[in-house]
């Protein structure tokens, strides 16, 4: 699961999560994918993304490394920034781990990099 997946994921379908966002990341196994830089791209998808939730996960898997903990103004043209945050988001997978919810606490097994959200009955 690539950190722009978990950006967009959350638990507040569950009984009784008003908003199961963001879910903490419990990785046991981390790849480092290359994939091209296109720095349109970034600058676009920044406007959706919630970036202290991408600084956190990326924090939470131990590949931190130098990201800014705050966006910094006008990165639409700070190509130094957006290769950080194209690092974070694209590169970076969780291959094995777990998603918690942060209200209930309930896991979400990642297995081979694809994270299972399927709730049982009785927590719909």
């Amino acid at each position: 699961m690539k950190l722009i997946t978990h950006n967009f994921l959350s638990s507040k379908c569950m009984k009784g999560v008003n908003v199961g966002f963001p879910l903490k990341i419990s990785a046991s196994d981390v790849k480092v994918t290359e994939v091209d830089f296109n720095p349109e791209f970034v600058a676009r998808i920044m406007q959706k993304i919630d970036y202290p939730a991408l600084y956190t996960a990326t924090e939470s898997i131990g590949h931190l490394e130098d990201l800014p903990k705050q966006m910094v103004e006008n990165y639409e043209n700070d190509e130094h920034f957006l290769k950080k945050v194209h690092h974070a988001l694209l590169q970076l997978e969780v291959i094995n781990g777990e998603l918690i919810c942060p209200e209930t606490g309930r896991k979400f097994p990642i297995t081979n990099g694809i994270p299972n959200m399927l709730l049982n009955e009785d927590e719909i």
